[in-house]
């Protein structure tokens, strides 16, 4: 039992990262209406949290080399610990930002890193895939229990006894923090790459922060941006800024590795095939999870009115198969190897989704629904159960932390873009689809078409059909039957948005097939050369 202490906290650790972010996706409505704020605005404070963890990953890692991965993981503990203090308490959306988004994702960008050296400096061969098979499984479990507890507290008492509790919870963790083996100490003290880590944060935030306004700002023709480039929305010259100051960072690695010095990360480690492909299936695996997370409780709040505990509900069947499932990953790898059961996470997931297209309506409930959904943490699970491992098998001792933070970069990464890009491609299919409708039906007058047509291109709502039926009652220029087909091609557009949200998980998940070639093809849970 002494050896598995260890896994006690680290998985409790890792619970506690994936809680709250679930627990703010089923309490999107309530957050909106206490802030008095819109849901793009929840919508970038969700996406802002993973942003920071994704921006900061690298350097957490590094700082566990510096200064020892179990003290970092201490610091990390405490750190977070103070911002959901600060979330509990906050009187504005900014305060939550600050506590939610900013400390509560620099303290996880300190703990996730040294979690997963911590866990593969703990146990080998068959007990380490079993330590990352549970640690994936407890990460199951916050989204299993986060949609279910937030949703209880925030319907029936208040989301911000989630962050204190969350609170009493890293103060318990500490308290066991001896459970934790002393690590061996750095050889060396290398010393912070912090241009290096500005460069990768700037890169990586200037691509999430252009997709996230996507919709507001858009892709090609603007809508309602801040600025113009040349006359085109800044979206894509964002993006390409973006890439350009992380190709930057890219020499600016290599040059310092050349001249003797330690990089913020090692880019010899992505010529490491095996590691490659699990990275990049990470990052697929959450642009989906997060994605869903985000559109499917976004339409059962604000297209069916449901609240937080009963969105949580209806999300059981994907948070108790994904825990179900991932809780088994080690016991999978007797009868086939990494590579395969990732192959056949990703055809599940591919399964899972193409049904959940068929089974959305204006409704989302039924055996389809709730079946497409339980599809879909099978194949969560699956890739869950692997992946973790798989990245940090493939890498030598000294090398864990840096891979633990690119482990959590590109999960992190793809959260954010999931949130981002799937809610943009959400409000983006909603705004053509309203358009098209209303230009093609003979019962809306040419003037309203063209008005609904300057107010889509600058910028659309994801709101309440009530609400737009609302404000045209409120108007007498719009006439009764107008209104009503106005109304009624809202409620369409938005069933589309979310089948078009739904159908690019699809693609994103069967182009994720395409980059499996290089993970582990042996049963045997990989042993890292030393």
């Amino acid at each position: 039992m002494n050896r598995w202490k260890p896994l006690i906290v680290l998985g409790t650790a890792q619970f506690l990262m994936v809680l709250d972010a679930s627990v703010m996706n089923v309490s999107i409505s309530q957050l909106v209406a206490d802030f008095h704020t819109e849901v793009t605005t929840i919508q970038a404070v969700i996406t802002l949290y993973t942003l920071v963890m994704a921006a900061f990953m690298l350097t957490g890692g590094k700082i566990g080399d510096m200064i020892g991965r179990r003290r970092v993981f201490v610091i990390g503990l405490i750190v977070y610990g103070i911002g959901s203090g600060l979330t509990a308490l906050a009187p504005t959306v900014g305060v939550l930002a600050l506590g939610w988004s900013v400390i509560e994702g620099l303290g996880a960008a300190l703990v996730l890193p040294a979690l997963a050296a911590l866990a593969a400096g703990s146990y080998r061969g068959r007990e380490r895939a079993v330590a990352y098979g549970v640690i994936g499984g407890l990460a199951g479990a916050g989204i299993a229990v986060g949609p279910l507890l937030g949703g209880w507290v925030t319907t029936y008492l208040t989301w911000r006894l989630v962050f204190a509790g969350e609170v009493l919870l890293v103060v318990a963790i500490l308290a066991v923090m001896r459970w934790i083996p002393p690590q061996p100490a750095p050889a060396d003290r290398p010393a912070l790459d912090v241009l290096g880590a500005a460069l990768s944060a700037a890169g990586l935030a200037l691509v999430v922060l252009a997709v996230l306004q996507s919709g507001s700002w858009g892709w090609v023709q603007p809508r309602n941006p801040p600025f113009t480039v040349l006359g085109f929305a800044p979206t894509l010259f964002a993006v390409g800024l973006g890439a350009a100051v992380l190709y930057l960072f890219c020499v600016h690695e290599r040059h310092r590795e050349r001249r003797g010095g330690t990089p913020l990360v090692s880019l010899d480690l992505f010529g490491n095939r095996p590691l490659r492909s699990g990275l990049v299936t990470l990052f697929n695996q959450n642009t989906v999870l997060l994605g869903l997370f985000f559109v499917i409780p976004l339409y059962l709040q604000v297209v069916q009115g449901l609240d937080a505990f009963q969105t949580g509900l209806r999300l059981l069947p994907v948070s108790a198969t994904m825990l179900a499932t991932s809780m088994c990953g080690s016991l999978l790898l007797r009868f086939a190897s990494a590579r395969t059961i990732v192959r056949i996470g990703l055809l599940v997931l591919l399964a899972a989704t193409l049904w959940l297209i068929t089974a959305i309506g204006p409704q989302l409930e039924g055996g389809a629904f709730a079946g497409s959904m339980a599809l879909l943490g099978i194949g969560l699970g699956l890739l869950a159960s692997q992946l973790g491992n798989t990245v940090q098998s493939s890498v030598r001792t000294e090398e864990r932390s840096e891979a633990g933070g690119l482990q959590y970069t590109a999960q992190n990464l793809g959260s954010s873009l999931g949130t981002a890009l799937i809610g943009a491609l959400l409000i983006g299919a909603l705004a053509a689809s309203v358009t098209a409708k209303i230009e093609s039906d003979p019962r809306v007058s040419a003037a309203v078409a063209q008005e609904v047509g300057t107010h889509v291109s600058a910028g659309i709502s994801f709101v309440p059909a009530d609400q737009v039926s609302a404000a045209l009652a409120a108007r007498s220029d719009v006439p009764p039957q107008e209104a009503a087909a106005l109304v009624e091609h809202y409620r369409d557009a938005q069933i589309q948005g979310l089948k078009s949200a739904v159908l690019a998980c699809t693609v994103i998940t069967g182009g994720a097939l395409l980059f499996t070639r290089h993970l582990p093809a042996e049963r045997a849970a990989p042993r890292p050369p030393e």
